[in-house]
């Protein structure tokens, strides 16, 4: 999830908020190190694998190795960025990058990741350090784009850390570290995500609910178990077929913008974000190729592509037509009611 000034100021940071300059360790491996030795429990599954500083207005350079997120934070304050790897299982083990401005504003922020992408999210957590957070992201154990689940495939153990082990792991150490480089605790703890970002809040709060003081969770990919099966069915209704049926993708950005027209003024502000789908009763029958148009299919659709975006936005039932999920938007039928 991109971070921004607005989400920031929410979690109680201004411009004129007070920054500590606090009288910090050495940003070093072996200042890390100590510290986690320190608890015999850890001496062995977490290990500091780097620590160096980034000077200010510099750019932290993202390992290649990050296919996830490869997007190198500029324009940097002074930071101590480190990175700790831990074991969680015989089987399993995930790594976590942090930032430690110099200009601490006594708060710490998690950032989460996005569909089953992996790897630490530099990026995200460079917003936060510009605005004095102490930042961390996790990689949840595997390396790999958002489309690409094939690491979860008989490996219970990196689906437990990708669910909530490696998040929760992650804070807690995270947190543990920037006490004792500063030499205080942190005030507020924050979290912050996006899609697969967002159930990783809500599973936080779920099971973990000391681990942050205030959580964005956005647009949380929940209850995964049927929204993935929901995503393949959306697919099959937009498949090839005879009948005509099938959307092509060149009409996508169109009814995209369709959709904003309707369901963007809802919320008193028209800014291209719709922010109250629950207040908008979409109708798709706008959508409709009417007289000479209906020939083109170029800004309209024919009644067998309505058919299929009517499935596309109805309520998903499993097998049996049990709901798995109310879709967000009020839709009108070709009865005009909703």
């Amino acid at each position: 999830m991109k971070l921004t000034k607005d989400l920031l100021a929410l979690m109680g940071v201004g411009i004129t908020a007070a920054i500590v300059n606090a009288a910090q360790l050495q940003c070093t491996t072996d200042t890390f190190t100590k510290i986690l030795s320190s608890d015999s429990s850890r001496s062995e599954s977490a290990v500091v694998q780097w620590a160096h500083r980034v000077l200010k207005g510099g750019t932290f350079q993202v390992p290649e190795s990050d296919i996830a997120y490869p997007e190198s934070p500029t324009d940097l304050p002074e930071i101590c960025v480190l990175q700790v790897h831990v074991t969680s299982s015989p089987e399993s083990s995930y790594t976590f990058g942090l930032f430690l401005p110099v200009e601490w504003n006594e708060r710490f922020l998690a950032v989460g990741n996005g569909g089953f992408a992996s790897g630490i999210y530099w990026a995200d957590m460079g917003v936060g350090a510009r605005y004095g957070f102490a930042s961390m992201s996790t990689d949840t154990d595997h390396n790999s784009i958002s489309t690409d689940g094939s690491w979860a495939y008989n490996s219970p153990e990196k689906v437990a850390d990708w669910g909530y082990r490696a998040m929760h792991g992650s804070v807690v150490l995270a947190k543990e570290l920037t006490e004792a480089y500063y030499g205080k605790r942190a005030g507020y703890n924050y979290y912050s995500g996006c899609s697969t970002g967002g159930r990783q809040g809500l599973k936080e709060v779920e099971m973990y609910a000391e681990d942050f003081d205030g959580v964005i969770a956005g647009a949380p990919a929940w209850w995964t178990a049927h929204l993935q099966p929901w995503t393949v069915q959306v697919g099959t209704y937009n498949r090839p077929a005879a009948n005509g049926n099938q959307i092509p993708e060149s009409l996508f950005s169109w009814i995209g913008a369709r959709i904003i027209e309707q369901c963007d003024p809802q919320d008193a502000l028209k800014d291209n974000v719709i922010s109250s789908p629950h207040q908008c009763e979409l109708n798709l029958e706008a959508f409709l190729c009417q007289g000479s148009n209906s020939s083109r299919l170029t800004n309209c659709l024919s009644a067998a592509q309505l058919e299929t975006l009517y499935n596309i936005y109805s309520d998903y039932g499993d097998t049996n037509q049990t709901l798995s999920f109310h879709i967000y938007y009020q839709v009108a039928n070709p009865n005009g009611q909703s």
